[in-house]
């Protein structure tokens, strides 16, 4: 027995309102990929390199790549930078989400953040759960919004980028930032 609630439907394509706006904002962005890790090179970064091949593969712009020691004041004054730039719209960090003393990603992106996508946390966890089982509410995997930057904090192993990028950020980066894109235009307008 399936849900029989009315979907919402966009007012002029008689679609579901979530799909009308995900084809609306099927654009390239520009992405800033980072990797914190106190042990991985440039040429050991696997999970870096599949964020970035996967950006690619869907048409997005990769500006920036960066890998860098799990230190919170590296980490928000990248994303500092990126925020002054209008080039990037999303920013993916890897590693640094999980519970050890070293681990303090979550703490210099939530501290940055103006909104948190929490469901995105939430669904990571939960899709997590099914494929690795308990050990998945350990993970402190994070999004939410800077200005116009949408920003994104998984987990650094490779299972854990491949589920984040294959089932929730590739799929919803483009909506969420074409949202911003249009409250910023708006905001632009009553300001002129």
């Amino acid at each position: 027995m399936g849900d029989h609630r009315p979907q919402a439907q966009h007012e002029s394509h008689g679609q579901p309102s979530h799909v009308s706006h995900k084809a609306q904002n099927a654009i390239s962005l520009g992405c800033m990929v980072v990797t914190c890790s106190d042990t991985r090179t440039k040429e050991t970064d696997t999970s870096g390199k599949l964020i970035c091949h996967l950006l690619k593969e869907h048409g997005h712009v990769l500006s920036e790549y960066h890998l860098i020691k799990d230190e919170p004041e590296d980490i928000t004054r990248l994303l500092k930078v990126a925020a002054q730039q209008t080039n990037k719209q999303v920013v993916i960090i890897n590693g640094g989400t999980g519970i050890s003393r070293r681990d303090s990603t979550f703490e210099a992106v939530d501290g940055f953040l103006q909104k948190r996508l929490d469901g995105f946390g939430e669904l990571f966890r939960y899709l997590s759960f099914q494929d690795i089982g308990s050990p998945a509410m350990l993970s402190r995997a994070t999004a939410g919004i800077h200005e116009h930057l949408v920003i994104f904090s998984i987990p650094g192993s490779q299972g854990a980028v491949r589920l984040a990028m294959e089932k929730l950020i590739l799929p919803e980066m483009g909506h969420i930032a074409g949202e911003l894109t249009k409250y910023f235009s708006e905001f632009l307008e009553i300001l002129t």
